[in-house]
């Protein structure tokens, strides 16, 4: 079995291979550089003699040739175009296939600044274009993951992507970076399922550090034992009124008297509420243990396990109390799914909704269609939430953009004492207002629709919170800066704008078309 790197010109697969090699101790092979070799040209005098389609039948007999003889952990570099041959796709398929993923913008900037005469890659809006052509086939090929940013990530991905060769067959790996670290993300079917198999790719040393569960009274019974064995098992109420000081204390305390040390972990197993808990706990337990998620809600799944924010709530606003730290891994089951009840699941799909309206393209149009929620969603979830923590770990600008919602949403939730709306229905009310705000009358709509279908509420009973009480909760809004709370809106479905100024009347009416 082979590491095969792919990729669009320009993500650096040559280097990467080359890092990646050296780590696993095996020899890297460049396909490119190989077939240059046996042409005794450039691949640009091949096109200009004989034409692209001569071309890449001499390609696709090459790389099918290294993959059908390579010796086990060979690191194997393709040209970006190799994979259009339904033969050398076929031929991937007892190897990891990894994907080198690249802006098409920076890619551009790469090829043309190395000089090089790539005959695909001589005007910048054909190059976009085909980039974007080939960016769904490289996605469905991968079991794997890097960013193509360049900095030595496959050297420190070894490890995890060695631990993949022997995972379930249907694992997946998503390397997720950030200004302050790197974690593993693997998302397989069954992975709760085969203890043995979770050891192979368990992200942390167990010889070396012991992990400390933290869950709740629902989860734990479910799922704890296939964890494997751990040190010691903190058990919290399910449900937000959990995340609070009170709680964080019982568990510092449960730590403290199970005898954990600063080389031991924190392991996360549940839903949103117990990976803020457990999150913010190991932050801040001996100022700062890893900890380890593995999120059993759909909420969980798509959003709130990854990119490191955690922490608790108060009486008076949600999430106040909080640091952000980034975990070791993440492990995700969407066969964990199957337990949840079918309110938690709408709920959580709300997350999904938010992220499809922050992305667009394929995944709104996914999302907007009604089609269910599988591991191709929450891998684009996570995917999109990854890529804007990767670019603004703690809110100075991209990252705001995944409030959408949120500001109302944690205003009625604080409003109505975290215990008669779940998360994502609230959320979905913030969805409402928000595109009330933007003016965005039609898609409102459309959402409303979108929410009414999944059983979710679009309208907030009067008993419940005032015009009055939701307007002061706002303004305790903890992204406030100055005299105001900042709005994240929307042009449409991919265009966010963020930072977004909104009088009191505005607010006010938006609330009003809410509360009936």
């Amino acid at each position: 079995m082979a590491f095969v790197l792919i990729g669009f010109m320009g993500a650096g697969k040559s280097t990467a291979a080359t890092e990646l090699a050296g780590a696993l101790g095996t020899a890297a092979l460049d396909s490119d550089r190989l077939l240059q070799e046996r042409l005794g040209h450039t691949v640009a005098h091949e096109f200009e003699l004989h034409g692209e389609s001569a071309f890449r039948a001499k390609e696709e007999e090459l790389v099918c040739e290294l993959l059908d003889g390579a010796a086990a952990e060979t690191v194997i570099a393709l040209g970006g175009g190799s994979v259009l041959s339904e033969r050398v796709r076929r031929a991937l398929s007892p190897h990891v296939t990894v994907l080198l993923d690249v802006d098409p913008e920076r890619a551009w900037e790469r090829v043309r600044s190395a000089g090089i005469d790539r005959p695909l890659a001589r005007d910048r809006d054909a190059f976009r274009a085909l980039a974007a052509e080939r960016s769904a086939l490289y996605e469905e090929l991968a079991d794997a993951v890097l960013p193509g940013n360049g900095h030595g990530t496959a050297t420190r991905a070894a490890s995890a992507l060695r631990s993949l060769s022997s995972s379930p067959s249907n694992t997946r790996l998503l390397w997720a970076t950030s200004a302050s670290g790197e974690y593993p993300v693997l998302v397989g079917r069954g992975l709760l399922s085969a203890p043995e198999g979770l050891a192979q790719i368990w992200p942390l040393d167990r010889a070396s550090s012991r992990p400390f569960c933290v869950t709740d009274a629902n989860v734990g019974p479910l799922y704890g034992e296939r964890l494997g064995e751990m040190a010691a098992t903190i058990t919290t109420s399910p449900g937000e009124q959990s995340k609070t000081l009170a709680s964080a204390e019982g568990v510092w305390h449960g730590l403290i008297e199970a005898g954990m040390t600063r080389a031991d972990h924190v392991v996360a197993l549940g839903g949103g509420v117990v990976g803020d808990l457990a999150g913010f706990c190991a932050a801040t337990y001996q100022r700062g243990v890893p900890v380890v998620h593995v999120p059993t809600t759909l909420v969980a799944q798509v959003d709130s396990a990854y990119g490191g924010k955690t922490g608790v709530d108060l009486p008076e606003a949600k999430n106040y109390v909080g640091a952000y730290h980034q975990p070791a891994g993440v492990l995700v089951d969407p066969d964990a799914l199957a337990t949840l009840p079918a309110a938690e699941l709408a709920a959580g799909w709300v997350e999904v909704l938010k992220t499809a309206l922050i992305a667009g393209g394929e995944l709104w149009e996914s999302v907007s269609a009604g089609e269910p929620v599988g591991e191709r969603t929450i891998l684009a979830c996570a995917r999109t939430k990854l890529a804007v923590v990767a670019a603004d770990e703690r809110d100075a600008g991209r990252r705001q953009a995944l409030n959408l919602g949120h500001t109302v949403g944690h205003a009625i939730e604080s409003a109505t004492g975290y215990g008669r709306y779940r998360h994502g229905e609230a959320v979905g009310l913030g969805l409402l207002a928000a595109l009330r705000l933007s003016g965005q009358d039609e898609l409102r709509a459309q959402v409303g629709a979108l929410l009414a279908a999944h059983g979710l509420p679009v309208t907030l009973a009067a008993s419940d919170a005032t015009v009055e009480r939701l307007m002061e909760a706002v303004a305790r809004d903890k992204k406030r800066v100055g005299a105001s709370v900042p709005f994240v809106l929307l042009t449409a479905p991919g265009d966010v704008q963020i930072g977004c100024e909104v009088g009191d009347d505005e607010l006010r009416a938006a609330l009003e078309e809410l509360v009936r």
